[in-house]
């Protein structure tokens, strides 16, 4: 909860990539509030109240990824709402923000790519960019080797989503505006 909050003040796509991670690992402890308290609670130190207050919101997304019915897989609703709104911004930026859009053209052949590799099309492109940085995440924490290839292609990708996260908070926090030009 700690390492999320921060995170959702700072880089809401690292916020995003964090909670499917903690999706991942909940489901690797069986949704389980013992073995999550062992495992992700106890260790942190911090008082017992924040101790409580990061069993419940581990707890909570236990509880939401079981009312949507993804328990095996899948990503929240609150993810996905929030990479809905990161789209949004992309789409709005694309026509009016030109270091922006040098950024998207490099990175959509791999996304492009990507897409194809994961067989995902009915997704937007910033969800298969996604499911790209996530894929390099869990694939380094496997210790797999990447090819010079993907790992340029992930690169692109980050740059981009880097770019348009910083958009992303700068219109949420009311630092820049969105402009009809």
């Amino acid at each position: 909860m700690l390492i999320a909050k921060q995170k959702r003040r700072e880089n809401i796509a690292e916020y995003i990539l964090y909670l499917w991670q903690m999706e991942d690992l909940l489901r690797a402890l069986n949704f389980d509030e013992t073995q999550i308290y062992k495992t992700l609670v106890e260790p942190l130190q911090v008082d017992e109240n924040t101790k409580k207050q990061t069993l419940a919101w581990y707890m909570g997304t236990v509880q939401l990824l079981q009312f949507e019915k993804k328990q095996q897989s899948g990503h929240t609703s609150h993810s996905l709402h929030l990479i809905a709104d990161l789209n949004d911004v992309h789409l709005y930026l694309l026509p009016r923000d030109e270091k922006y859009a040098k950024l998207y053209q490099t990175a959509k052949p791999s996304i492009v790519d990507f897409g194809k590799k994961l067989e995902k099309h009915d997704e937007n492109e910033l969800e298969l960019c996604f499911h790209a940085l996530y894929a390099r995440m869990l694939l380094r924490l496997k210790n797999h080797d990447i090819s010079a290839e993907t790992q340029q292609a992930i690169d692109d990708i980050s740059k981009m989503i880097a770019y348009l996260s910083a958009k992303y908070l700068r219109y949420e926090r009311g630092e820049e505006k969105y402009e009809q030009k």
